[in-house]
């Protein structure tokens, strides 16, 4: 079992959550407006669920899940993350976050930018091209013919190993789509973020097959 910190709770954050005590682990929420806020949700979840703050719940997590807006990314340099294997799930959007100029120049990704704010976490992109509600409609056991995959990008191998085996145990495959800097073959708008899912308004989603993975990655272009 592992206990899992989030940093951020909402659509994104709390489906994994959701997969994640279904799947046997422990999870720690958190989000901006305070553990009472998440009362709902971890009585939903059940005993394997508890409410702290993102302090709390960074140093809680065997793994923490950073599930925040890229505008938001500053607020973590506070948090206990150094040695953390950090899951950004985050994309970025101008119309959201406001404009960062190495974003938006593509000398940076997103996942990059979040090191600059925890420079000693160990940073993997993950679950960021994927709605939600497909997320947890397409969760499928080991071995189930129609398991869907999921990309992930990181410059550590060990830490890659360890989301790696999260991923697995929540119900997903998974592709490994290099390093942090290639990350951006899997942001918004790019031909592996949404679409092979299905469109938003299909609730359930469709299966998605490893190599379905793997060719959208290498069609993306910058």
């Amino acid at each position: 079992m592992t206990t899992v910190g989030f940093i951020g709770s909402g659509h994104i954050g709390g489906s994994v959550a959701r997969l994640a005590v279904e799947a046997g682990h422990r999870v720690v929420l958190s989000n901006s407006r305070g553990p009472e806020a998440l009362a709902d949700l971890v009585a939903e979840l059940g005993p394997s669920a508890s409410a702290a703050t993102s302090g709390e719940a960074a140093a809680a997590g065997d793994l923490v899940v950073v599930a925040v807006p890229v505008k938001a990314f500053p607020d973590l340099s506070a948090l206990p993350l150094a040695g953390k294997v950090v899951v950004d799930t985050g994309n970025y959007g101008p119309e959201r976050d406001g404009h960062v100029p190495e974003l938006d120049g593509k000398s940076l990704t997103s996942s990059e930018l979040l090191l600059r704010y925890a420079p000693d976490a160990l940073v993997v992109k993950a679950f960021n091209n994927i709605f939600s509600k497909h997320l947890v409609s397409l969760a499928r056991p080991e071995g189930a013919a129609d398991r869907s995959y999921l990309p992930i990008a990181g410059d550590s191998a060990g830490a890659k190993a360890v989301v790696t085996g999260f991923i697995e145990s929540i119900g997903y495959g998974v592709v490994d789509a290099g390093a942090l800097a290639d990350s951006w073959r899997q942001a918004t708008g790019t031909p592996v973020w949404g679409t092979p899912y299905g469109p938003f308004s299909d609730e359930e989603g469709r299966p998605v097959d490893e190599d379905a993975i793997r060719a959208a990655l290498a069609a993306a272009t910058r």
